[in-house]
């Protein structure tokens, strides 16, 4: 970021729904991107030979999840005027900003802050609560839950404990007619995050017999 260039951090906490649900984390950044543009804020641009415009998302979120507790970080010049209407005016639809404020400038980066997130995930096969109930206390019970998982950029493969991950499990209270949904809570912190298609893999559910939402992330106190 440019010394010459005093500038605002401001924090936005969003919701995202409907057909954005299926964009990934480059495609969101790039919302965002255009949406501050059309919105009127001068974005503050990173140094060196390709500046970039100073946007940190907290957490990348799988393709398909929904959420109600997704979080940016945007640098502005100092001094501009914002206001949540008019950033959410030039947002597209399934884009609900939820709060904006200024937060410090040189704080640590977003995407180091987080701790835990949680979701809610409604199943939506026909699968009776007790079995479910026996699935969930299983993952819960294991001391481990080794697992393997290959490198993108080297191939290599690495082993890792998704039971570390875990904090919670359990499947909520539900009436007569209505799919059953399950409370997940993970570790969501750098190099350490868990998710809710992992539980559902080892539960034998496919990923397209669910419906995932993150309903919170929360930062470290």
């Amino acid at each position: 970021m440019s010394e010459a260039i005093p500038a605002t951090r401001l924090r936005i906490k969003f919701a995202k729904q409907g057909a954005l649900r299926y964009i990934g984390h480059l495609d969101l950044h790039h919302i965002w991107q255009r949406s501050i543009r059309r919105a009127g804020l001068p974005l503050v641009y990173s140094q060196g030979f390709h500046p970039q415009p100073k946007i940190q998302i907290a957490s990348a979120l799988p393709l398909g999840f929904s959420s109600k507790a997704e979080i940016v970080d945007i640098w502005i010049e100092k001094d501009a005027e914002w206001a949540i209407d008019d950033l959410q005016a030039a947002a597209p639809e399934g884009i609900t900003i939820l709060d904006m404020q200024e937060v410090e400038l040189r704080g640590p980066a977003l995407q180091t802050l987080g701790d835990y997130a949680e979701y809610e995930v409604t199943i939506l096969d026909e699968i009776p609560a007790n079995k479910l109930d026996l699935k969930l206390a299983s993952l819960m019970d294991a001391e481990s839950l080794l697992r393997e998982k290959k490198k993108k950029k080297r191939g290599k493969v690495r082993t890792y404990d998704l039971r570390k991950l875990i904090l919670d499990l359990h499947r909520l209270p539900s009436t007569k007619g209505e799919n059953e949904r399950i409370y997940m809570r993970f570790t969501a912190q750098e190099g350490a995050t868990g998710r809710p298609d992992m539980i559902l893999k080892e539960m034998d559910i496919p990923i397209e017999a669910a419906r995932v939402e993150r309903t919170a992330l929360v930062f470290k106190s």
